[in-house]
Protein backbone atom coordinates (compact mmCIF):
# COMPACT_ATOMS: atom_id res chain seq x y z
CA UNK A 1 0.00 0.00 0.00
CA UNK A 2 0.88 3.70 -0.15
CA UNK A 3 0.44 5.92 2.89
CA UNK A 4 1.53 9.42 3.86
CA UNK A 5 1.18 11.23 7.17
CA UNK A 6 1.76 14.99 7.26
CA UNK A 7 3.85 14.97 4.06
CA UNK A 8 5.37 18.43 3.65
CA UNK A 9 7.94 19.63 1.13
CA UNK A 10 9.46 23.09 1.54
CA UNK A 11 11.66 24.99 -0.91
CA UNK A 12 12.95 27.78 1.28
CA UNK A 13 9.82 29.40 2.68
CA UNK A 14 7.61 28.06 -0.11
CA UNK A 15 5.54 24.98 0.69
CA UNK A 16 5.11 22.92 -2.48
CA UNK A 17 3.15 20.33 -0.44
CA UNK A 18 1.74 20.93 3.02
CA UNK A 19 0.54 18.41 5.65
CA UNK A 20 -0.66 15.84 3.12
CA UNK A 21 -2.09 12.59 4.51
CA UNK A 22 -3.78 9.84 2.50
CA UNK A 23 -3.62 6.12 1.74
CA UNK A 24 -3.94 3.90 -1.32
CA UNK A 25 -4.62 0.27 -0.47
CA UNK A 26 -3.85 -2.81 -2.58
CA UNK A 27 -6.21 -2.97 -5.56
CA UNK A 28 -7.09 0.73 -5.41
CA UNK A 29 -6.36 3.26 -8.17
CA UNK A 30 -6.17 6.85 -6.94
CA UNK A 31 -6.27 9.83 -9.28
CA UNK A 32 -4.08 12.73 -8.18
CA UNK A 33 -5.65 15.92 -9.52
CA UNK A 34 -4.80 19.59 -9.37
CA UNK A 35 -3.92 22.63 -11.49
CA UNK A 36 -0.35 23.32 -12.57
CA UNK A 37 1.75 24.09 -9.51
CA UNK A 38 -0.58 22.27 -7.11
CA UNK A 39 2.19 19.94 -5.92
CA UNK A 40 1.32 16.76 -7.83
CA UNK A 41 4.77 15.99 -9.25
CA UNK A 42 6.47 16.98 -5.99
CA UNK A 43 4.17 14.56 -4.16
CA UNK A 44 4.98 11.74 -6.59
CA UNK A 45 8.71 12.38 -6.33
CA UNK A 46 8.57 12.29 -2.53
CA UNK A 47 6.55 9.08 -2.62
CA UNK A 48 9.03 7.44 -4.99
CA UNK A 49 12.04 8.48 -2.90
CA UNK A 50 13.46 10.75 -5.62
CA UNK A 51 13.41 13.75 -3.28
CA UNK A 52 13.08 13.68 0.52
CA UNK A 53 10.13 15.34 2.26
CA UNK A 54 10.90 18.15 4.66
CA UNK A 55 8.49 16.71 7.23
CA UNK A 56 6.12 13.76 7.46
CA UNK A 57 6.32 10.09 6.60
CA UNK A 58 5.98 8.04 3.42
CA UNK A 59 5.18 4.33 3.63
CA UNK A 60 5.48 2.14 0.52
CA UNK A 61 4.52 -1.54 0.68
CA UNK A 62 5.02 -1.51 4.44
CA UNK A 63 8.44 0.20 4.38
CA UNK A 64 9.17 3.70 5.67
CA UNK A 65 10.91 5.50 2.79
CA UNK A 66 13.15 7.43 5.22
CA UNK A 67 14.19 4.34 7.20
CA UNK A 68 14.32 1.59 4.54
CA UNK A 69 14.52 3.40 1.20
CA UNK A 70 16.09 0.51 -0.70
CA UNK A 71 13.43 -1.99 0.36
CA UNK A 72 10.67 0.50 -0.41
CA UNK A 73 12.04 1.24 -3.87
CA UNK A 74 12.32 -2.44 -4.69
CA UNK A 75 8.54 -2.67 -4.29
CA UNK A 76 7.60 0.28 -6.52
CA UNK A 77 7.66 1.43 -10.12
CA UNK A 78 7.65 5.10 -11.11
CA UNK A 79 6.55 6.09 -14.61
CA UNK A 80 7.53 9.67 -15.43
CA UNK A 81 5.71 11.78 -18.01
CA UNK A 82 8.76 11.59 -20.28
CA UNK A 83 10.33 8.11 -20.71
CA UNK A 84 14.02 8.20 -19.85
CA UNK A 85 15.93 5.49 -21.69
CA UNK A 86 19.60 4.75 -22.38
CA UNK A 87 20.51 5.72 -25.95
CA UNK A 88 22.92 2.81 -26.44
CA UNK A 89 20.86 -0.03 -24.99
CA UNK A 90 18.35 -1.92 -27.11
CA UNK A 91 14.85 -2.65 -25.86
CA UNK A 92 15.92 -6.16 -24.86
CA UNK A 93 19.03 -4.84 -23.09
CA UNK A 94 16.88 -2.38 -21.12
CA UNK A 95 14.90 -5.31 -19.77
CA UNK A 96 18.04 -7.33 -19.02
CA UNK A 97 19.61 -4.37 -17.21
CA UNK A 98 16.45 -3.75 -15.19
CA UNK A 99 16.24 -7.44 -14.27
CA UNK A 100 19.77 -7.34 -12.86
CA UNK A 101 19.08 -4.17 -10.87
CA UNK A 102 15.99 -5.64 -9.22
CA UNK A 103 17.27 -9.23 -9.14
CA UNK A 104 14.00 -10.18 -10.83
CA UNK A 105 13.02 -13.82 -10.77
CA UNK A 106 12.20 -15.60 -14.04
CA UNK A 107 13.45 -12.50 -15.85
CA UNK A 108 13.77 -14.15 -19.27
CA UNK A 109 10.23 -15.53 -19.18
CA UNK A 110 8.82 -12.29 -17.78
CA UNK A 111 10.64 -10.20 -20.42
CA UNK A 112 9.27 -12.34 -23.23
CA UNK A 113 5.74 -11.96 -21.82
CA UNK A 114 6.05 -8.19 -21.62
CA UNK A 115 7.53 -7.85 -25.10
CA UNK A 116 4.55 -9.79 -26.45
CA UNK A 117 1.98 -7.98 -24.29
CA UNK A 118 3.21 -4.51 -25.22
CA UNK A 119 3.79 -5.36 -28.89
CA UNK A 120 7.54 -4.77 -28.60
CA UNK A 121 8.71 -8.16 -29.82
CA UNK A 122 9.62 -6.85 -33.29
CA UNK A 123 11.40 -3.86 -31.71
CA UNK A 124 13.41 -5.85 -29.16
CA UNK A 125 16.78 -5.26 -30.84
CA UNK A 126 16.23 -1.61 -31.71
CA UNK A 127 17.70 1.41 -29.93
CA UNK A 128 15.54 4.18 -28.41
CA UNK A 129 16.55 6.54 -31.22
CA UNK A 130 14.75 4.21 -33.63
CA UNK A 131 11.50 4.23 -31.64
CA UNK A 132 8.49 6.53 -31.63
CA UNK A 133 7.47 8.43 -28.49
CA UNK A 134 4.71 5.89 -27.85
CA UNK A 135 7.09 2.94 -28.24
CA UNK A 136 9.53 4.50 -25.79
CA UNK A 137 6.69 4.80 -23.30
CA UNK A 138 5.95 1.11 -23.77
CA UNK A 139 9.60 0.23 -23.08
CA UNK A 140 9.44 2.22 -19.84
CA UNK A 141 6.24 0.39 -18.88
CA UNK A 142 7.82 -3.00 -19.66
CA UNK A 143 10.83 -2.18 -17.45
CA UNK A 144 8.55 -1.00 -14.65
CA UNK A 145 6.37 -4.10 -14.77
CA UNK A 146 9.32 -6.51 -14.92
CA UNK A 147 9.89 -6.98 -11.18
CA UNK A 148 6.14 -7.19 -10.38
CA UNK A 149 5.97 -4.10 -8.14
CA UNK A 150 3.36 -3.82 -5.42
CA UNK A 151 3.06 -0.06 -5.91
CA UNK A 152 2.95 2.01 -9.11
CA UNK A 153 3.15 5.77 -9.65
CA UNK A 154 2.14 7.25 -13.01
CA UNK A 155 2.81 10.89 -13.96
CA UNK A 156 0.75 11.73 -17.08
CA UNK A 157 1.00 8.15 -18.43
CA UNK A 158 -0.82 8.76 -21.74
CA UNK A 159 1.22 11.66 -23.10
CA UNK A 160 2.18 11.03 -26.72
CA UNK A 161 0.25 7.76 -27.10
CA UNK A 162 -2.11 7.04 -29.98
CA UNK A 163 -5.76 6.09 -29.23
CA UNK A 164 -5.09 2.34 -29.39
CA UNK A 165 -2.08 2.61 -27.08
CA UNK A 166 -4.14 4.76 -24.69
CA UNK A 167 -6.82 2.08 -24.49
CA UNK A 168 -4.27 -0.68 -23.89
CA UNK A 169 -2.43 1.33 -21.24
CA UNK A 170 -5.69 1.96 -19.38
CA UNK A 171 -6.48 -1.76 -19.57
CA UNK A 172 -3.02 -2.58 -18.18
CA UNK A 173 -3.54 -0.22 -15.24
CA UNK A 174 -6.90 -1.81 -14.43
CA UNK A 175 -5.40 -5.31 -14.71
CA UNK A 176 -2.59 -4.42 -12.32
CA UNK A 177 -5.08 -3.12 -9.77
CA UNK A 178 -7.09 -6.34 -10.04
CA UNK A 179 -3.88 -8.20 -9.18
CA UNK A 180 -3.57 -6.20 -5.95
CA UNK A 181 -1.21 -3.41 -6.95
CA UNK A 182 -1.74 -0.01 -5.27
CA UNK A 183 -1.69 2.65 -8.01
CA UNK A 184 -1.47 6.44 -7.98
CA UNK A 185 -2.01 8.36 -11.25
CA UNK A 186 -1.39 12.06 -11.77
CA UNK A 187 -3.14 13.35 -14.89
CA UNK A 188 -4.95 16.34 -16.33
CA UNK A 189 -7.08 13.92 -18.39
CA UNK A 190 -10.00 13.77 -15.98
CA UNK A 191 -12.08 11.51 -18.22
CA UNK A 192 -9.24 8.96 -17.99
CA UNK A 193 -9.33 9.09 -14.20
CA UNK A 194 -13.10 8.58 -14.15
CA UNK A 195 -12.64 5.45 -16.26
CA UNK A 196 -9.90 3.77 -14.23
CA UNK A 197 -9.82 5.27 -10.73
CA UNK A 198 -11.57 4.07 -7.59
CA UNK A 199 -10.42 7.09 -5.52
CA UNK A 200 -9.56 10.74 -6.09
CA UNK A 201 -7.28 13.20 -4.32
CA UNK A 202 -7.53 16.86 -5.38
CA UNK A 203 -4.74 19.31 -4.49
CA UNK A 204 -4.75 23.08 -4.56
CA UNK A 205 -1.61 25.08 -3.78
CA UNK A 206 -0.04 22.07 -2.11
CA UNK A 207 -2.97 21.23 0.13
CA UNK A 208 -5.64 18.52 0.04
CA UNK A 209 -9.06 19.96 -0.74
CA UNK A 210 -10.96 16.76 -1.63
CA UNK A 211 -10.25 13.09 -0.95
CA UNK A 212 -12.31 9.91 -1.11
CA UNK A 213 -13.80 7.32 -3.40
CA UNK A 214 -14.96 8.51 -6.79
CA UNK A 215 -18.55 7.92 -5.65
CA UNK A 216 -18.00 9.97 -2.49
CA UNK A 217 -16.50 12.86 -4.45
CA UNK A 218 -19.44 12.85 -6.86
CA UNK A 219 -21.93 12.70 -3.99
CA UNK A 220 -20.24 15.39 -1.93
CA UNK A 221 -19.76 17.98 -4.66
CA UNK A 222 -22.68 17.44 -7.03
CA UNK A 223 -25.47 20.02 -6.67
CA UNK A 224 -29.24 20.20 -7.26
CA UNK A 225 -29.46 16.43 -7.42
CA UNK A 226 -27.34 16.37 -10.59
CA UNK A 227 -24.35 14.06 -10.85
CA UNK A 228 -21.52 16.41 -11.84
CA UNK A 229 -18.57 15.08 -13.80
CA UNK A 230 -15.11 15.06 -12.24
CA UNK A 231 -14.15 17.88 -14.59
CA UNK A 232 -17.04 20.04 -13.34
CA UNK A 233 -16.16 19.29 -9.73
CA UNK A 234 -12.50 20.08 -10.39
CA UNK A 235 -13.28 23.46 -11.98
CA UNK A 236 -15.61 24.35 -9.11
CA UNK A 237 -13.04 23.49 -6.43
CA UNK A 238 -9.87 24.97 -7.88
CA UNK A 239 -11.55 28.07 -9.33
CA UNK A 240 -9.16 30.57 -10.85
CA UNK A 241 -6.19 28.19 -10.43
CA UNK A 242 -7.58 25.87 -13.12
CA UNK A 243 -6.42 28.05 -15.98
CA UNK A 244 -2.89 28.58 -14.71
Amino acid sequence: MIATDGLTKLYGNFAAVRELSFAVRPGEVMGLVGPNGAGKTTTLRCLAGIIPPTHGTVIVAGYDMAVNPLEAKRKLAFFADEPRLFDYLTVRQHLEFTARLYKAKDAATRSAELLELLELKDKADQLPTELSRGMKQKVAIACGFLHRPQVMFFDEPLTGLDPLAIRRTKDLIVQQAKQGVAILISSHLLHLLEEVCSHVLILKRGEKIAYGTLAQIHSQFSTDGKDASLEEIFIRLVGEDAGK
